[in-house]
């Protein structure tokens, strides 16, 4: 008899994690939750950056930057902000301060990224559009979410005609969140909106988030993260789900275990304590490897590896 799989033994952490550490870069205090993409050969990840305050820098707080790579472990971290916004372009009073947790999603030769943003105390975040052709300029583009919807991520082509984006609509950062689909004709204007997945794992029964969907022969593979509330505050873990390829609103498979907790000591220890936090993945299907750089406790960027024929094993037998 076959054993079943266990979801919590697919991914497996690289021995160098973390692979980026705040202490690598001059200033910085956190720099976690990457967005990778594959460009010329090489890896990059876009990452979240806070650092220490100093005078006359009183408004800044997150950026994004990019971190450079020919082998996936081993990260140069550029030393300009690569997503800079001019608060004259749209009236949100504290956009340009807190530009972390991007998507990034290659449609034909050009990378999109969705970005959620400030627009004040009250709104919560909303997501912004922009885009990239060689990850050296960054080219505004236009909010294409209502506020309170964060962790947007857009599909890497058309689907009958539309485009289409996973939504997190929720309670500005804080608790409750579920995954919305809707759709576009041309990425800026977007209609058809209804529910795909409710947070209802025990490991995420108080909101989840998407990640850019993978295409597979099987459906769409989404790495998602979920969070639940114990007594000594917010877990996050990553899971899994897969969606039907030609109707993309529909589940057909779910991991009901979580594929990572929090589990290590620099996951459990820093910023933000127990989290775990995918913005995508990467997908190798020669060596059928899943490239998986996460967020570890809001402090540091990690890497786990598996197979990607394993997840969605796990998420088609629920497992």
């Amino acid at each position: 008899m076959k054993k079943q799989l266990d979801p919590r033994m697919i991914l497996k952490r690289h021995p160098e994690n973390p692979v980026i550490r705040p202490d690598d870069i001059p200033g910085c205090m956190q720099i976690f939750n990457p967005s990778p993409v594959e460009y010329n050969g090489h890896k990059l990840l876009l990452v979240s950056m806070v650092f220490f305050g100093k005078s006359g820098d009183e408004n800044r707080m997150g950026e994004t930057r990019i971190a450079r790579s020919t082998d996936g472990v081993h990260f140069t971290v550029e030393s300009e902000q690569f997503i800079k916004l001019d608060p004259g372009i749209f009236p949100l009073n504290i956009v340009g301060r807190h530009i972390i947790d991007n998507r990034v999603t290659k449609i034909d030769d050009t990378w999109y990224i969705l970005t959620p943003v400030g627009t004040n105390q009250f709104d919560g975040p909303c997501t912004i559009l922009g885009k990239t052709i060689d990850f050296k300029t960054y080219e505004y583009i236009d909010i294409i979410t209502l506020p309170r919807n964060r962790g947007a991520s857009l599909f890497p082509e058309k689907i009958g005609g539309k485009y289409y984006k996973l939504d997190r609509p929720g309670a500005g950062t804080g608790n409750f969140g579920s995954i919305w689909i809707s759709s576009s004709p041309d990425l800026i204007h977007w209609g058809s909106f209804r529910p795909v997945q409710t947070a209802f794992w025990p490991w995420g029964p108080t909101k989840i988030g998407p990640t850019p969907p993978i295409k597979t022969d099987r459906g769409w593979l989404v790495i998602i993260h979920g969070v639940r509330i114990p007594a000594d505050g917010s877990h996050y873990y990553i899971g899994a789900m897969l969606l039907d390829l030609h109707e993309p609103w529909k589940v057909i498979g779910r991991t009901r275990s979580y594929l990572l907790a929090p589990d290590m000591q620099y996951e459990a220890i820093g910023t933000c304590c127990n989290v775990v936090f995918p913005c995508g993945a990467l997908a190798d299907f020669k060596t059928d490897t899943l490239w998986l750089y996460y967020g570890a406790a809001d402090t540091r960027v990690c890497l786990a590896t598996g197979s990607i024929n394993e997840i969605i094993e796990a998420c088609e037998k629920e497992w």
